[in-house]
């Protein structure tokens, strides 16, 4: 199978130019200017748009196996190829956790069966499971993913004896969501003193404190220098902690790095007034100040990814009062839309978007052969019509909890094409009902 985009403004390496893309079978098999049309299967006028790499997303909850009624493998690859991510990396916090290695292996079964996007799944830890942990195959699984706060789910590791042995002891990346669980207890202790259970949704953000955010990824990033552990810290949201990231050296060559998700450079605590629990994360989004900071973090290169933490809950469980309420939104189908929106307003270049969302999670995981646009790599690609008007509705919202956070919400570009493996998995609107995702290698 042979197919051809043609005259597309290829966005790849800092840099952009126009040319052709020659895809064969999963893979691309040339890039140039003027490829011949003749033996062509498909081909595809690209003229006035941008061509990227497939968007990698470091950080999704696919809510498979367990917790289904919110999002399965299937609803929610579908809703990543709709928005040009057509890899991701999904959490250990499913029911059951996957902490063993033949419950780890039973989520990449179902991905193989259901994912329409490329997969991988991390293993996770716990204060007793490092004996499993350690069996974990570094070429085949994305990461080890710890809990240093509680979320959703019970994987709080909070023994420091376990959390020194696991950084010590594995080989593989360790990534980690940072929150100091005392703080957050004393702190909603402090507020249910005044408001009971019903507790408003604009005190988020104290609960869960930037103070809180600093001392749990200072202490990750102490115990990662002194171990030697490759460190990456997810969905960081302070200013506080921009501090402990540096810039000085190439990404391939830092021990410890950073992510941001879209909605903590797009919301603050200001928006609890009227989006409410639909924009309750855990870390919360905080203030203007602490996103201030994280862009500049994010253009200097201190942070180095950035993602989604894609987390559904159903309308229905957002509703309950903050006790009770989940924390997590469905993000994955616009967040690159979210970004270009960005790049239209002239706060980051199209340059960096891609090497934010594309290139970065490749170099940083260590993916094999994808994130670029380059012959020999998987055809993972993604076409952009910039000047194509559409609004959020829940009509065109794919997520299998049917809302969305954005609702409401007027992007002015139209992702167009989606390619996972050179097969086009998406279509002006239309989901191809081939499930082509395969399991993500990596090469260490």
């Amino acid at each position: 199978m042979k197919t051809l985009i043609k005259n597309a403004t290829i966005v790849n390496q800092n840099s952009l130019q126009i040319g052709d893309v020659l895809i064969e079978n999963d893979l691309i098999k040339e890039i140039n200017t003027n490829i011949s049309e003749i033996g062509i299967d498909v081909l595809i006028d690209a003229t006035g748009q941008f061509l990227i790499p497939g968007i990698i997303d470091d950080q999704v909850h696919f809510r498979e196996p367990g917790l289904t009624h919110k999002g399965d493998i299937a609803s929610e690859s579908k809703a990543a190829i709709a928005g040009g991510t057509t890899s991701f990396i999904d959490q250990p916090n499913t029911v059951p956790n996957a902490i063993t290695q033949e419950l780890l292996e039973e989520k990449y079964r179902l991905g193989a069966e259901k994912s329409f996007a490329n997969y991988s799944f991390s293993m996770g830890g716990t204060n007793d499971n490092l004996e499993e942990i350690l069996k974990t195959n570094p070429r085949e699984v994305a990461a080890i993913k710890l809990f240093l706060g509680s979320s959703t789910g019970n994987m709080l590791v909070d023994n420091p004896d376990t959390l020194e042995n696991i950084f010590k002891q594995t080989k593989m990346l360790i990534c980690v969501h940072c929150e100091d669980e005392t703080t957050i207890k004393n702190n909603t202790e402090k507020y249910k003193l005044i408001y009971g259970d019903d507790i408003p949704m604009d005190f988020h953000h104290l609960i869960r404190s930037a103070e809180a955010c600093y001392i749990s990824s200072s202490k990750a990033i102490e115990l990662a220098k002194k171990t030697g552990a490759r460190l990456h810290i997810y969905h960081l949201s302070t200013a506080k902690e921009m501090a402990l990231f540096s810039n000085d050296i190439p990404l391939s060559q830092k021990k410890i790095t950073a992510e941001v998700c879209v909605h903590h450079l797009s919301f603050t605590n200001e928006d609890y007034a009227t989006k409410g629990s639909l924009i309750k994360w855990n870390p919360a989004v905080k203030t203007q100040t602490d996103q201030d900071a994280l862009w500049k973090a994010l253009l200097d290169d201190r942070i180095d990814v950035i993602a989604t933490d894609h987390a559904p809950h159903t309308f229905e469980e957002k509703q309950n009062p903050y006790t009770s309420c989940p924390s997590g939104a469905p993000l994955v189908q616009h967040s690159l839309y979210m970004m270009l929106e960005n790049y239209k307003n002239g706060k980051i270049s199209l340059e960096k978007i891609v090497e934010k969302m594309c290139h970065n999670p490749a170099i940083l995981f260590q993916i094999e052969k994808r994130g670029f646009v380059k012959e020999g790599y998987k055809a993972d690609l993604v076409l952009i019509n910039p000047n194509q008007k559409w609004k959020v509705e829940k009509s065109n919202i794919l997520y299998k909890c049917g809302w969305s956070p954005l609702e409401g919400t007027e992007f002015s570009t139209q992702i167009t094409h989606t390619f996972v493996n050179g097969h086009l998995a998406y279509q002006n609107g239309i989901i191809s009902p081939k499930k082509a995702g395969q399991r993500i290698l990596f090469e260490r």
